[in-house]
């Protein structure tokens, strides 16, 4: 790459990445429904025609958002598992890393775990990103599994054709009962996030780190691990 193509990769990043932050302060400011990118031009001082080279739509410049908030999360993530080295604590570790995340970023948590955006349909491109966390907390069900064991939830007989459906898809080296344990895991925990971060928590729950620590735990135990 000659130094000419070299500079212009840069000066591309550095605008991509100036776009991003204020239309992230917007986000913040206005919500996502009413981003729009001629108000990010404007605020940059450029021109629309411009801003379009580097985000065709609006819509673009949300996916570019969603991407790098599951991103960031997962980054969180992942950096916690190692953290710890029994199952349990391991589990709580990335729980308390996406609740600290979370109260970090809470206008890009809102964007990927809070109300859709009006006329907004996510791309393929956001899946891998979006399921970031879920593989952690899969993964440290898969390590258990292999060392200490895990205790199998009870699976209703009802409820085992969908169990087997799904962990199919997410999973499929682990048992049905622990597949179905680890998507209503996943859903707790993001409702327990949302709700203090979203105000439902408000005259409820006063000291609620520990009350975090403790439902985590109490997730862990719910798939299975031990101790």
């Amino acid at each position: 790459m000659s130094s000419t193509q070299g500079a212009r990769a840069r000066a591309r990043i550095e605008v991509t990445a100036a776009i991003k932050d204020e239309a992230r302060r917007q986000l913040a400011a206005e919500g996502a429904a009413k981003l729009s990118l001629r108000a990010v031009a404007r605020e940059l001082g450029m021109v629309s025609s411009a801003l379009y080279r580097y985000f065709p739509s609006r819509d673009d410049l949300l996916t570019a958002l969603i991407i790098d908030a599951y991103n960031s999360v997962g980054e969180a993530a992942e950096a916690a598992q190692h953290t710890a080295t029994a199952p349990v604590q391991r589990w709580v570790a990335v729980c308390e890393a996406v609740r600290t995340w979370a109260l970090a970023h809470p206008h890009e948590y809102a964007l990927i775990y809070g109300s859709p955006v009006p006329g907004y349909t996510a791309p393929q491109t956001t899946v891998p990103p979006a399921a970031r966390v879920g593989l952690v907390l899969i993964g440290i069900v898969r390590d258990a599994l292999k060392g200490p064991g895990i205790t199998f939830p009870p699976l209703p007989a009802e409820l085992r054709p969908e169990a087997e459906r799904l962990t199919a898809d997410i999973a499929p080296d682990l048992p049905p009962a622990v597949g179905a344990a680890l998507v209503a895991a996943w859903a707790q925990l993001f409702g327990l996030v949302g709700f203090e971060l979203f105000g439902q928590f408000n005259r409820v729950v006063e000291d609620r780190e520990p009350f975090f620590r403790h439902a985590a735990d109490r997730l862990a135990h719910g798939v299975g691990l031990r101790g």
